[in-house]
């Protein structure tokens, strides 16, 4: 086509035209069912139409199975599969709902592959076609009789719904396979002489759910009993297995490991055991014995436990007297045992077995030279052990020795790995940590981790008052019933306790194990009940200054546990101690600038910036909760004149005496403030105008009471005060503050020593007219 041929834009065909789709096909040369396809598909819509009608596909695809069980579930319950025999509708009805399941089946098996859980929805619409189904099949199979032959399908059914479905899926298609009984009965006018057996099949639908439902809930729950039982006693042989191996000491914090510990310390325990196995079938086949076993002596060292053996006999003993027979020889010497002929001293034969020969070499630790044990081999025969067999088997039970060290090794390596991990972490969150509580709070979290538990902690603060030390709990946590309430306690040298003589001495208190509950610890009235274990650690700091002394105060830590504070775990709690030291001087510097910050140095009181914030925040809470707020503006009357009469040392006085009148009239829940030279402000919550006029009233009284001694003879002020009220006089702060400032301008305009609010000050402004 020629450029003069081509039609102008507003003449040619809509992009989204059937003329412009079809001539695009025509160009592309597709297959001629394709076309047909595709504009079937597009038809007038055109492209435009394309993802509309794909959503209506998926829509469709996603309705389908409910839509056919309710579909046949009606048809069912109106009596079209009632038919004998069945005709095609019924089975052409019948194979749907089967193609229906088999692709909802495939769908559901293709999903649980992906690791894709089936939700509500999906379980409820293949339960459904399940139900309908079996209820389909069994009314086609009836063929007129009074008890269909595939009844059993719908129980059959019934029970493995309820037992792969949710509870209340199961319960709702148990409801559903029940109504469809019932409205077919209703609805076909059944007689009365089929309601006995309607009942009895609704009957057992029921009792074969309920009672599939719970034999499977009983099986489950035992099955998982059993698991749980399995897993404790695995846990105590692990433990017992690691005590006999000494990886565990018996009675320590780490008798009760954490996840990750269990898995290292059954992994160790693992390892043994291989190592001793190996051991023993060297052993066995070496010195061709009847018996080769290793016997470990228990926790308390009582009895001998047999862990490991190669036998022919099946009477061999499981556990021995640790102290008894040629065996316990062996334990008792700490040398190897050869004995041969008729060995009557052998007691490791339930059925009284007398070998030939026995030899018997005890396991010696090398650190520490204990006994943990022996490597017995015997021989039925009279045929003796020589030098060269005791050689090998003392070789060998060195091999197992050295695989115990070996994992004792990494125990150890792992346990000094933990404890640098602890450590950092408790310096971490003592570094965060910049009020005193929450110092005091992670400084005992800490201990009482490091410490695998306590039952008492408290942490105390040594200050100097008056030129004598004053010690104050400043947290302490307890079980319940065990010691009284001690945050707060505050108690002298003079008490001579635990606490001020290791502040005094700076050393950790007690040496030795004490009766903990007549000990005195804080001051001769507290006593701490339940308690055989208690560590008190002095909290020693580097001196900021040089009057400050070295120790700030101390950690207190008990324990139910005896001998719970091992000279290893003190000198932890040292460490930890330390850094919570340094953490409380770093806080007391914070506060100690924050209160610089924040507090007008001659008065006392918040500075300006501060009492703009935290009026804010006031204001703020009264709006969000709906309730009055009060502000109180006050300044000293004739100010200049005392300044210029009595000097600027003297105003200096006059202005802390009405701070501190100020700051004792304010209530726990009221902010009093400094607001600029002479003024002063209070910041009274939930008050409204009368009650801030009470308080302004006596705040007036107490500084026209107050006297000042001065060079000249006693000096007397008096105080004007402007009280506005949120949200009855202003709903801002601004509009607020400027309230209360005219309230006091009005007071002093008024002739000063009085209190205005702005209630009284709108009623004069009415009275004056315009």
């Amino acid at each position: 086509m020629s450029p003069a041929a081509v039609p102008p834009p507003s003449a040619r065909a809509p992009i989204g035209s059937t003329a412009t789709v079809r001539a695009r096909l025509a160009r592309q040369r597709p297959r001629p069912l394709l076309i047909r396809l595709h504009a079937a598909l597009l038809g007038d819509a055109g492209i435009v139409g394309g993802p509309a009608r794909r959503r209506a596909a998926r829509f469709l695809g996603r309705s389908l199975p409910a839509a056919v069980a309710v579909a046949a579930g009606t048809l069912l319950v109106l009596g079209a599969f009632d038919v004998n025999p069945p005709g095609w509708p019924q089975i052409g009805g019948i194979a749907a709902i089967g193609a229906l399941l088999a692709w909802g089946v495939w769908r559901r098996a293709v999903r649980a592959a992906a690791g894709r859980a089936a939700g509500y929805r999906e379980q409820i619409e293949l339960g459904s076609l399940f139900v309908v189904g079996a209820a389909v099949l069994v009314r086609a199979s009836a063929g007129g009789a009074a008890e269909p032959p595939l009844q059993p399908v719908d129980y059959l059914v019934m029970a493995f719904l309820v037992a792969f479905l949710a509870r209340p899926v199961g319960l709702g298609l148990v409801a559903l396979a029940v109504g469809l009984e019932v409205a077919g009965f209703w609805l076909r006018g059944a007689r009365a002489v089929e309601e006995p057996r309607l009942a009895a099949h609704a009957g057992f639908l029921l009792l074969f759910a309920a009672l599939y439902h719970g034999v499977l809930a009983a099986q489950i729950a035992a099955t998982r009993r059993a698991e749980r039982q399995a897993i404790a006693r695995r846990l105590r042989e692990i433990e017992e297995r690691a005590a006999e191996f000494r990886l565990l000491a018996p009675g320590s914090a780490d008798g009760s490991p954490g996840e990750r510990g269990l898995r290292w310390t059954e992994g160790a325990v693992t390892e043994i055991e291989a190592a001793v196995r190996g051991a023993v079938d060297v052993a066995s086949a070496a010195l061709r014995s009847n018996t080769c076993a290793v016997y470990l002596l228990s926790a308390d060292d009582a009895r001998l436990v047999r862990r490991e053996c190669r036998s022919g006999s099946d009477a061999l003993a499981e556990s021995l007297p640790a102290g008894e027979g040629a065996i316990g020889g062996a334990v008792r010497r700490r040398a190897p045992v050869r004995l041969h002929g008729e060995v009557k001293a052998a007691t490791h034969y339930l059925d009284g077995t007398r070998p030939g020969a026995l030899l018997a070499v005890p396991l010696v630790d090398r650190r520490g030279g204990h006994v943990r044990g022996v490597v017995v081999a015997d021989r039925l025969e009279a045929r003796p052990f020589d030098e060269g067999d005791e050689r090998l088997l003392v070789t060998i039970a060195a091999e197992i020795l050295r695989a115990v060290a070996a994992e004792r090794l990494l125990d150890d390596m792992k346990q000094t790995r933990d404890e640098t991990e602890r450590f950092f972490q408790a310096i971490e969150r003592l570094n965060r940590a910049t009020k005193l509580d929450d110092v005091a709070a992670v400084t005992l979290e800490v201990a009482a981790a490091i410490a695998g538990g306590v039952d008492f902690g408290a942490l105390t603060l040594c200050e100097r008052v008056d030129g004598e030390n004053r010690h104050r709990v400043v947290r302490a946590s307890r079980g319940q019933g065990k010691t009284p309430a001690l945050d707060g306690l505050v108690f002298g040298d003079e008490e001579g306790s635990l606490v001020t003589a290791a502040v005094r001495l700076d050393a950790s208190l007690p040496g030795k194990e004490i009766d903990v509950g007549r000990a005195v610890i804080f001051d001769a009235a507290t006593r701490l009940r339940g308690l055989t274990s208690l560590r008190v650690v002095p909290l020693r700091a580097q001196p900021l200054a040089r009057e400050d002394p070295p120790v700030l105060g101390t950690l207190v830590l008990g324990s139910s546990r005896p001998g719970a504070f091992t000279r290893d775990l003190t000198r932890q709690l040292e460490v930890v101690a330390m850094q919570a030291a340094e953490s409380i001087q770093r806080a007391r510097l914070f506060e100690a600038t924050e209160r610089l910050a924040t507090t007008d140095g001659l008065t006392g009181l918040v500075n300006h910036r501060t009492f703009q914030g935290r009026l804010e925040e006031h204001l703020q809470a009264a709006q969000r909760h709906g309730r009055t707020l009060s502000i109180i503006l006050c300044d000293i009357d004739h100010f200049k004149s005392v300044n210029d009469t009595y000097g600027h040392p003297v105003g200096d006085q006059v202005l802390r005496g009405v701070a501190r009148i100020l700051a004792a009239q304010a209530r726990v829940t009221d902010l009093a403030a400094r607001y600029g030279g002479e003024e002063f402000a209070v910041v009274m919550p939930e008050t409204d105008t009368t009650g801030a006029m009470v308080i302004a009233e006596r705040i007036r009284e107490r500084v026209a009471a107050l006297v000042t001694e001065t060079g000249q003879g006693p000096l007397q002020v008096t105080l004007s005060l402007g009280v506005a009220t949120f949200p009855a006089d202003a709903a801002r702060k601004p509009e607020l503050v400027e309230r209360a400032d005219a309230c006091l301008y009005h007071a002093k305009r008024g002739g000063r020593n009085r209190a205005v609010s702005a209630a009284q000050l709108r009623v004069a402004s009415r009275r004056a007219g315009p």
